[in-house]
Parts: structure tokens; sequence; C-alpha cells
């Protein structure tokens, strides 16, 4: 079998089937789509599609954490080439073979996507979204050019299967640590600026904070400090940050956003330290689920 989908889903029966649904008119020949989910509503729309599309299955999740469920679902695969995605988000049209294209080079382990915030930008927070994902979308398309290693997306990113046996499963940025694990075996990762992603972002600070403790904590534990490969901390951020921030707006009123932006990201770094250097807290309790993404 050529390629398997393997998206994670909890609690998200409203979107899951729009997720499946951009995968199926564009799944190449003899491919799969995997479902992790424990829940049963969402259960309840996988199994639907799946005694309509004989290719889709549905794999239990046994809710330790999203990446215990990638390794029950790891195990199960077919593909040779590993998509991952997520039950919330949408792809693209012809995401998928722009996706893989680059795998036709041998030294290439993996490839990530292209995030597009649907939020509005005439709000705080969906402002903070869309300077996210351009500044990003624009340092991926350097680093690629150069060559350089870079993290590859969790909204939507392959894999060659061989380069993954297992995800630690007390870790919080996933797609940070397979990123790293593929560069350490000495693979070079790409970027597909065609394969857009379509992703809902947080809609209050609230639920902006919960993500992002939850994403950039990963970067505060073992798993990625002792990498030899740094592409992200609160210093860095800082001093590739600072200037994307302060170009990106277009009136004064974004300006004042952006400003704002830059308390943000220090309280989010204050709770980063505190939540996983000082108190190790688990996964389970920095792992909270964001309502408004849904």
């Amino acid at each position: 079998m050529n390629v398997s989908i393997l998206i994670t889903a909890y609690k998200e029966p409203g979107t899951i089937g729009p997720a499946m649904e951009a995968f199926i008119t564009q799944l190449p020949e003899d491919s799969e789509i995997i479902v992790v989910c424990p829940d049963p509503e969402t259960t309840a729309v996988v199994h639907q599609y799946a005694h309509r599309y004989p290719y889709i299955r549905h794999v239990r999740d046994p809710q330790k954490g999203k990446p215990a469920a990638l390794n029950i679902a790891l195990h199960t695969v077919r593909g040779r080439l590993v998509v991952l995605s997520d039950g919330d988000v949408q792809v693209g049209e012809n995401a998928l073979v722009t996706l893989l294209a680059p795998f036709q080079d041998r030294r290439v382990g993996a490839v990530s996507g292209h995030p597009v915030s649907v939020n509005s930008r005439q709000t705080l927070l969906g402002y903070w979204s869309h300077l996210l994902t351009d500044s990003i979308h624009q340092m991926r398309l350097h680093r690629d050019t150069k060559r350089k290693f870079l993290l590859c997306s969790g909204y939507f990113f392959a894999v060659r299967r061989e380069l993954i046996n297992r995800v630690p499963e007390d870790a919080l940025a996933e797609d940070a640590v397979i990123s790293h694990l593929i560069a350490q075996q000495g693979y070079q990762i790409r970027y597909s600026p065609e394969s857009l992603v379509y992703v809902k972002y947080p809609t209050s600070y609230r639920d902006w904070l919960k993500q992002k403790v939850r994403s950039a904590g990963g970067y505060a534990q073992d798993y990625l400090r002792s990498s030899p490969y740094r592409m992200r901390s609160a210093r860095l951020e800082f001093l590739q940050g600072a200037k994307p921030a302060l170009t990106y707006p277009r009136s004064l009123k974004e300006f004042g956003w952006s400003l704002l932006l830059f308390s943000a990201r220090l309280h989010l770094w204050a709770l980063v330290w505190f939540n996983v250097r000082v108190r190790h807290l688990p996964l389970g309790t920095l792992w909270q689920r964001v309502e408004t993404t849904k």
C-alpha cells in the first residue's frame, strides 16, 4: 500500500467528516485512511464513512494522550508513507499530491504542509493567528531553500514509515519530536507551500494559552532541549520573530496588537518554564482540550 492517512481526533463529530472528505477526493490508489479516536460520537461518524469507503478504518484510542494514540495507529498502518493530520482541520485541493512529491528524492524523510488561518484578521486573536502562520510560512520557505532543518506542522505532514518506531508518550510537541528524529537519522525535511491545510485557531485568550503552553512546552522537555537542531525557544523566538511582528501590521491598530503579542508570549514562556521545568506537570494535565478551535 502506498499511503496511509492517519487522523487523530477527540470529540470532533462535526469536523471529522469534512476532514476525511478532503482526503477522499485526492487519495492515491491503493491507500488508506485511519482515524484514531476514543469517543463514540466521532467513532460513529467514522464508521458511517467506513461503510461507504472500505479503505477507511477506525482505531480505538485508549485516551492516554495523542502520542500514545499515534503509537497504536503506527503499528497498524500499511503505507510506506504516513500522512498525519487532525480531525478538526481540512486540507486544500491537491494538497496531498504536492505534499508527497518531494519523496521522490530518497534523501527526504519528511515533508511539512502549509497551515493557513481561517480566523478573521479583524480580531486580536485572529490577527495573531495570521501573523503566526504567515511568519512561519516565510521561515519555512527560507530554510527549505537553504536546505536547513525545519519543523513539520502537526496539522499536516508526511513521513517515511520506517523512520518512526515510537513517539515518546509524554511528548507535548509530537510533531517537533518526530521532526528531530527524522533529522537525527540524516534525512532532509522539506516544505511544500502549495500543500495548504485550513486551521481554525483559538478565539479566546484562555484557549490560546492552553494551546500554546502544550506546544511550546514541548521545547522545554529534554527530548528537544538536548537535540542539536535548535529552531525554537524563548530566546530564538525573540531574535527571529521581533522583526516580522513589527513589520507585519497594516494599521496602527494591528501594530498595537503586535505589541500585545510580545506580552502574551512572555506570559506563555513563563508558564512553560514554571509548569514544565519547575512543576514537571504530566501530559494529561498540560494537554487541555481547546473548544474554540472546533
